[in-house]
Order: C-alpha cells, then structure tokens, then sequence
C-alpha cells in the first residue's frame, strides 16, 4: 500500500509538469556534478534505482555511454519510458530486492528515491550488496535541519519525499551500517527553493499543487507549518563501499 500510494503520486502529470521526466529538484544538474566526484570508468556499470521514466538511465548511456540501467515499482512510469524509448533497459523491481547479481555495478544511483522507499535501510543493503569493492553510491534527496519534527512529518497526508525525510546525522548513521564511507556531502537548498518556487507559480500555491496531484484532503496551513518547522533543504552525497557484509 506504501508502494501504490508513493507511485500515484509521481504517475499522474501534476509533479512531472513542473520538473520534466527528472521529477526531482535541478534537474540532470546534480547528475553531471555526482559524476565528477565518482569519476566512473568509460562503460560503467550504473543502477539507477527508482529510475521513473528510465529519463536518468537515458541521459547516462546518450550523454556519457556508460551501461544504465533503471528499476523502478511503477509499471505505468516504466510503460511511459518505453513509449519515448522501446529499448531502454528498465524494469521492474523496487529498491529493497534488487534482481542483480552481488558485486555487478560500478555506480548506484538513487535520486530523491531514498526517502519514498518503505524500508531505507534494507534499500541501502541491497545497494551495498550490487556494487563492486569501493564502488560508488549516489543519493539526492530531501533532509531536515530539525529532528525534532521526524515524527509529526511521517504523519503527515503528503505521500511525498518530504514525510521521508531525515536528518544528515541519521542519514550517515544509516550509511556507516550498511557498509558505506560518506567520501561527499553538498548542499543544494536553493534547488529546492527554486523548485517550490516553480511549483507556486505554476499552480497559484501548494495547496493547489497538492490537491491536483490527488493528496488527500488536509489543512494546507498546519502541513506548512509542520514542514517550516522542520526546515527541509536538498543535498547530494557521494558514499563508498568500505566493506563486505556477511
């Protein structure tokens, strides 16, 4: 049921119309600044995981050559990718039972899908266990400032990235557990800010937006107010595969 109603959410036209097929915030811009920091081989092995449309898995193999390729829960944002390109190697699958062989990918990328996951920490393992010795995880999303409002956040009636959303301090713990080494933090806030800011022009205010994309009736005021609170920013982080699970 988590899975159905996070995929509603990005299937329908209302998010995709303000951030294009990348739906996340900057676009293929945090793509190309992630690949300076890993510096993958010509002909990596990428995984993008929660890849949509495939629009990233695409901009991998066209832009750069490297071997893409993308999962994802949504069989209808998958059925939309291969209408706009038949051959794209995308599937099915969700971040916490990945259908790769241990040890298979150079590079794995999860952009603003970690936080709409059901189980992170199991998604984390599952990345761990498909990447090479001192292979690359890639991880855009949402984090909070104030861990503080955590819980009053999961509660809210947004299926959204935003009631997944942890702090940088819980985020690395999460890392260190799964075998990961954060090698790069940067903040990107004011991506997010710009995106809000497209989001009110477009619709005329959040409430609007939300109600067009199917959320559940809510009081628009005290969500806000819940979300101010907790003072959300944007980041991309670079980690690498320190060691073998057992």
């Amino acid at each position: 049921m988590w899975v159905d109603k996070m995929c509603r959410l990005y299937e329908g036209s209302a998010v995709r119309q303000v951030t294009g097929d990348s739906i996340r915030p900057g676009g293929f811009q945090l793509t190309d600044r992630a690949l300076e920091i890993c510096a993958p081989a010509p002909g990596a092995a990428i995984l993008d995981v929660g890849c949509g449309t495939g629009a990233t898995v695409e901009y991998l193999i066209e832009k750069y050559n490297y071997k893409a390729v993308g999962i994802d829960p949504s069989e209808v944002l998958l059925a939309q990718g291969r209408q706009r390109r038949p051959d794209l190697p995308i599937s099915q699958a969700r971040g916490e039972d990945l259908p790769f062989k241990g040890g298979e990918m150079d590079c794995v990328f999860a952009e603003c899908t970690l936080s709409v996951t059901e189980h992170p920490d199991a998604v984390l393992k599952e990345c761990h266990r498909v990447l090479k010795d001192k292979g690359h995880l890639v991880v855009s999303d949402l984090y909070i400032k104030n861990r503080e409002l955590t819980a009053e956040l999961r509660k809210l009636p947004l299926a959204s990235c935003i009631t997944g959303a942890t702090t940088r301090n819980e985020l690395e713990k999460k890392l260190g557990k799964a075998g990961f080494k954060l090698i790069f933090w940067e903040d990107h806030t004011d991506l997010l800010k710009q995106l809000v800011f497209k989001i009110i022009m477009s619709y005329g205010s959040m409430n609007n937006f939300w109600q067009q994309a199917g959320a559940e009736s809510f009081d628009c005021c005290c969500v806000q107010g819940i979300i101010k609170r907790a003072r959300p920013g944007y980041f991309l982080l670079v980690a690498q595969k320190q060691w073998e699970r057992s």
